[in-house]
């Protein structure tokens, strides 16, 4: 089995490489955008990508203007915080962008009716493999129990070999990709 680390640098130099990122993000908001929890009066936890990751700001101005509140993470030591989006984003540590708004504090992620998490890549187990501090898995501890967990993915992110898997890592409950739209991932009786 390919090591964590391996995996990341192969995915990471592939995604790297992708030169229509514009038409990925288009994808990946259509999708997201006719899941149930994208309605008014919903809250969405997201994240702000930053280079090639999956997603885009347009998605977040999407849900915003259906009355969907979004949550953004904010790096506060080794937790991440919480702020709402107002569309105002500011520099962050490690050039990542993140809310303007006042913290809410890491227990906000409670009030999330579906959380969009970044990955590198995620099995069809729900394995996750992020960039490697841990701050998701971390944050997702908090998340509301039954809540969706829905790693955003380019296509061929969605692996059919499986990660490793280590105790502390949260499993996705579902991938969104380009080519596929929304795809289950748990498994019967696994639990986060």
């Amino acid at each position: 089995m390919e090591g964590k680390q391996a995996v990341r640098r192969r995915l990471l130099a592939r995604r790297a490489a992708i030169d229509d990122l514009d038409a990925v993000a288009a994808e990946l908001s259509r999708h997201v955008l006719a899941q149930p929890w994208a309605i008014a009066g919903s809250c969405v936890a997201a994240y702000v990508p930053v280079g090639s990751e999956p997603g885009s700001v347009g998605l977040l101005d999407q849900l915003r203007s259906r009355g969907v509140r979004i949550l953004l993470p904010i790096v506060a030591g080794r937790e991440l915080d919480w702020a709402a989006y107002d569309a105002a984003l500011r520099p962050g540590p490690w050039e990542l962008i993140e809310p303007a708004g006042t913290p809410l504090g890491i227990d906000a992620l409670a009030d999330a009716d579906a959380v969009l998490v970044p990955a590198v890549a995620v099995d069809r187990r729900g394995t996750r493999l992020g960039r490697g501090a841990g701050f998701y898995d971390r944050a997702l501890r908090h998340a509301r129990p039954g809540a969706p967990l829905l790693a955003l993915l380019h296509d061929g992110e969605l692996l059919d070999d499986e990660l490793p898997a280590e105790s502390h890592d949260v499993p996705m409950t579902g991938a969104i990709t380009p080519a596929d739209g929304m795809v289950s991932l748990r498994s019967p009786g696994r639990s986060r």
